[in-house]
């Protein structure tokens, strides 16, 4: 433990004095975080980074659709193998807990996609 404490306690305090010195050259009312990511841009890189036809909302929606089929076919799976499962405890068990995380996966997905869409609306707009 107190080798493990040598090796980390340095390398976070170096951390720490290098994002204070990060943190405090950077000017934060100099630049929005949308004049970031347009600076941050390559020349090929499409034009359009947010809105309804932006980048990150087509990723977005990408992930989103590819988790939402992947959940279905979660639930379909453990619905089967709950109804496969001829009454023996720990299928039954297995079975529901498929169900059981395939939904909980769902409702995180919606909720990233809802704090996804929220903080890309709720972004300052640049000075142009």
């Amino acid at each position: 433990m107190k080798k493990i404490l040598r090796i980390i306690l340095p390398l976070v305090i170096c951390g720490v004095f290098i994002g204070i010195n990060i943190a405090s050259t950077f000017d934060a009312s100099a630049m929005t975080l949308r004049e970031g990511a347009e600076a941050a841009k390559c020349t090929e890189c499409p034009e359009n980074l947010f809105g309804d036809a932006g980048v990150f909302k087509q990723i977005t929606n990408v992930v989103l659709y590819i988790v939402g089929v992947i959940a279905v076919i979660m639930l379909i799976i453990g619905g089967i193998k709950y109804v496969i499962s001829g009454g023996d405890a720990k299928k039954v068990t297995d079975a529901k807990n498929t169900v059981l995380y395939a939904i909980i996966g769902l409702i995180i997905a919606f909720l990233a996609y809802a704090i996804v869409n929220f903080v890309i609306t709720s972004l300052p707009s640049s000075a142009s």
